[in-house]
């Protein structure tokens, strides 16, 4: 799963013989089993799978927030294995955006805070971070809409929000979770319009959990977790992929 026509120094995540499992009682149930997968820079992948597949899991490896039980990854050619709970929190928040299906906006803050607040935790100041994250909202079209609530959004709105936070403190890669998963198709197409264009415009890696056959299409690769490994996925021609 590491072929690729990028050069090996452009990788941004390596993983090799990763495995996960969980205890449940005084049994282990195995999710993921010895995968290995190779994110390159500036590239685009759509992750597949049916529910309870594992797809959550290998995000939450990416994401840094969680470790595997075994195995070998490398982050920007930094080992995640050994890295402290605090280094990782630090990568975390300077280097992965993350995108949620249900948005995850701070319903009693404004659109404008909510996307400054990745900068605040960095310790930036108010008015630095707010100023940053007024850009963000230019970029995706809402600046305009800075200073209404999430409730006073349209789906699509809140996650054109959630995208701007993800992007503001320009991370490495975005890690989207069924991004489109509540939206109706044309704004889920105009979402997944605004993410592909940041993807060609700022660089930036994109890795989108996805059921949507025509969503993973749009990506450079569409990966399927199943039956605890990682595969090139066939794609339906039409419908959801279950």
């Amino acid at each position: 799963m590491n072929s690729s026509p990028e050069c090996k120094a452009q990788a941004l995540m390596t993983l090799e013989g990763i495995s996960q499992s969980y205890r449940i009682g005084e049994r282990v149930i195995p999710i993921l089993k010895n995968i290995s997968l190779t994110l390159w820079r500036g590239t685009t992948c759509a992750l597949l799978g049916a529910s309870g597949s594992g797809k959550s899991t290998l995000l939450n490896i990416l994401g840094l927030l969680d470790r595997p039980v075994s195995g070998q990854f490398r982050f920007a050619d930094q080992d995640m294995l050994t890295a402290s709970v605090d280094e990782l929190a630090a990568i975390r928040n300077r280097e992965i955006g993350f995108v949620f299906q249900s948005f995850n906006l701070l319903p009693h803050l404004t659109a404008l805070a909510n996307v400054a607040l990745p900068l605040t935790y960095r310790g930036m100041s108010h008015h630095e971070a707010h100023a940053y994250a007024l850009d963000q909202m230019r970029r995706v079209g809402l600046a305009g809409h800075a200073e209404h609530r999430p409730a006073e959004l349209s789906g699509g709105q809140c996650q054109r929000v959630a995208i701007a936070r993800a992007l503001v403190g320009n991370p490495a890669i975005i890690l989207a979770d069924e991004p489109t998963g509540n939206l109706d198709s044309t704004t889920a197409a105009g979402v997944m319009d605004l993410l592909l264009e940041l993807n060609r415009e700022q660089g930036v890696t994109l890795m989108v959990v996805t059921h949507d056959a025509s969503v993973a299409k749009q990506l450079d690769r569409q990966i399927e977790v199943f039956d605890g490994g990682l595969h090139e996925a066939f794609i339906p021609e039409a419908g959801k992929y279950a």
